[in-house]
């Protein structure tokens, strides 16, 4: 596979959203290792990530996903380190719509980092991409992550039931979107 090349967007004087990429793995790896508890409240993929190998190959799939046109994902570097990441799943470009996907260090909570993380990928969803649709699926107990969409401006448009298997357990989804006009009519 060709390297693409790596996607810089720029957030703030110590914030970047980078394109992931392999050398990212031990990084990340170490980040996600050192939040293990506190991601697998939220998250199903915390316990199938048990190495650096495991992490290379999420890349790996998001550097394959970019590459057929469906879309990225991005770490969040804060002060050059990495902080968490954020992804678009597959976009439905039937549809024009795309779901964003994101989680943050704990650390790194409370500075104000994946909203504005968000407000990039939406901004490049509507602005670069041409979608028409961007939607955020948080579980309905996950008060910090339902945050987001809401201090975006995206309107709730319902509750998936047992939308997400979790380890042993279902868990509710929040659904929140934006609309590109909506975006655009945004102050």
């Amino acid at each position: 596979m060709t390297s693409l090349p790596t996607l810089r967007i720029s957030i703030d004087a110590d914030t970047e959203l980078w394109t992931i990429e392999e050398h990212d793995a031990s990084e990340m790896f170490a980040l996600t290792d050192t939040n293990r508890g506190y991601l697998r409240r939220w998250l199903p993929w915390v316990d199938n990530t048990r190495s650096v190998e495991d992490t290379l190959a999420f890349i790996r799939t998001s550097q394959l996903q970019r590459a057929s046109n469906l879309g990225f994902g991005c770490v969040i570097r804060y002060k050059g380190q990495i902080a968490g990441t954020i992804n678009y799943h597959p976009i439905n470009w039937s549809n024009h719509r795309v779901e964003i996907g994101y989680w943050l260090g704990a650390s790194f909570q409370g500075k104000g980092l994946m909203t504005k993380a968000c407000k990039a990928m939406i901004a490049y969803a509507f602005d670069e991409l041409l979608l028409n649709k961007v939607e955020i699926l948080c579980a309905t107990e996950n008060t910090h992550s339902c945050a987001i969409p809401q201090r975006l401006g995206f309107t709730f448009e319902g509750v998936l039931r047992q939308g997400e298997w979790l380890y042993d357990h279902y868990v509710d989804l929040k659904l929140f979107g934006m609309l590109a006009t909506e975006w655009r009519a945004m102050p």
